[in-house]
């Protein structure tokens, strides 16, 4: 059969139905790939370049990032530290009017920095942040939207999962796209913040006053945490300063993670075996979609899909801005029936041509579609972080977990507008680092 951009959109249609279905992400893509090129190119040249995408993705280099961070992540959840990093929120904030949901997403931001996982992220957070508002009065749509909205963060707060994974797909500098992701994290937090003060300040009944801590309590929570905050800033700074590649990075990570763990005495055959293990299956599990990812954007660059959509999307004549706040339009209506990765791994290959054609940053396009994938992951009626709220919430009712997380969804928009209209916040601090 001929390649041609009809083929590509059958292949995307089949691969919709299999997500619907339930099929895992990187089975399905694989799937779809290894399918398409067969009835495209012929079953043998089909088997052959599968084997060459696999070989060269896992032999990757930068590959090896992922289950280092993982590895990161695991042993310093062992540690307790994301109940240390709570406490020293609330202790500092917490005494406050909606305190608590502010150190609810603070701890998501700094437990981001070590984790890179938006649904981890919620769920550690969220069992202990969630039942501490819940004790003090917080409103449930207040305590689970905002744990579930500041649960995305684990995905641009570096080192993120996500853009490792587009790192490899788009053939970009993972390092790049980790500075490029601080500052939209950054603000992204804040947008957060805003939308919890203007909350409590027109409803202040959803966040009651709750008593101050001493400076003494204060003191002893923030040392509980100058360990985590020292492994932090020396991972994502020697990044952004050019003192490690992400490889020496998530390297140096999980050394540190390593030593915090046995200094804290938390460190036992048991904890490391556990983290080990996580590391491992949360990898391959990965891995498997990195590699169906890319052997499903092969099938979709030989049918021409992308250029034929590229070419539709120059001939209405609108300019960048235009564009981009179509695909962002595209993007978020897609979102709301598909998983945030899903939805990351099947566009890529269709949309980062048309990026590079209208003369836009591809390290700009990672930030700005991770940050689309994870309005996904808050999304109703999808958004996985909802329901793992919910789990931990246990009796609260989706509905009104749905209600909750809708100002923080409204500050999600506003925020990948200002980062559509200004993509100085994604592309400043690497040209200023000269990367």
């Amino acid at each position: 059969m001929t390649a041609t951009p009809e083929t590509g959109l059958v292949g995307i249609l089949v691969l919709l139905v299999l997500l619907t279905l339930g099929t895992p992400v990187g089975v399905a893509l694989g799937l779809v790939g290894i399918g398409g090129l067969t009835i495209v190119i012929g079953l043998e040249p089909a088997i052959i370049k599968g084997g060459v995408v696999l070989f060269e993705t896992i032999s990757r280099y930068e590959l090896g990032t992922l289950p280092l961070f993982l590895l990161m992540a695991h042993l310093c959840f062992s540690a307790n530290a994301s109940r240390d990093i709570f406490d020293a929120a609330a202790g500092l904030v917490g005494h406050r009017r909606g305190g608590l949901a502010f150190a609810g997403v603070g701890g998501c931001a700094a437990f981001g920095a070590i984790n890179g996982s938006s649904l981890a992220t919620a769920a550690t957070i969220g069992m202990v942040a969630l039942p501490e508002m819940r004790r003090r009065g917080y409103s449930d749509e207040l305590a689970t939207g905002s744990i579930a909205a500041g649960g995305t963060l684990g995905q641009m707060i570096p080192p993120s999962g996500a853009l490792i994974v587009f790192g490899i797909i788009a053939e970009q500098s993972i390092g790049t796209l980790f500075t490029a992701a601080i500052i939209p994290g950054i603000t992204q937090m804040l947008f957060y913040f805003a939308a919890i003060w203007l909350l409590v300040r027109f409803r202040p009944q959803v966040a009651p006053a709750t008593p101050r801590l001493g400076w003494p309590e204060r003191w002893a929570a923030l040392r509980k945490i100058v360990d985590i905050f020292l492994l932090i800033l020396l991972v994502i700074g020697g990044i952004a300063l050019g003192w490690f590649t992400p490889t020496e990075a998530a390297a140096v990570g999980a050394v540190g993670a390593l030593a915090i763990s046995a200094v804290r005495r938390r460190l036992s055959w048991s904890s490391l075996q556990t983290a080990l293990e996580e590391t491992l299956r949360t990898s391959g599990l990965i891995y498997v979609v990195v590699v169906g990812a890319v052997i499903f954007s092969v099938f979709v660059g030989v049918t021409g899909l992308a250029d034929a959509i590229g070419e539709a999307i120059s001939s209405i004549g609108t300019g960048p801005i235009t564009t981009v706040l179509l695909i962002a339009l595209f993007l978020l209506l897609l979102g709301s029936v598909l998983d945030g990765l899903a939805l990351m791994l099947l566009t890529t290959p269709i949309l980062l041509p048309i990026i590079v054609e209208l003369g836009l940053s591809p390290i700009w396009f990672g930030i700005f579609i991770v940050r689309a994938m994870e309005i996904g992951f808050v999304h109703p009626p999808i958004g996985m972080n909802l329901y793992v709220i919910q789990r931990i919430a246990g009796d609260v009712p989706i509905s009104r977990i749905f209600r909750g997380v809708l100002p923080f969804l409204a500050a999600d928009f506003l925020h990948l507008l200002a980062i559509i209209l200004f993509p100085a916040m994604v592309l400043a601090l690497p040209l200023w680092l000269g990367q």
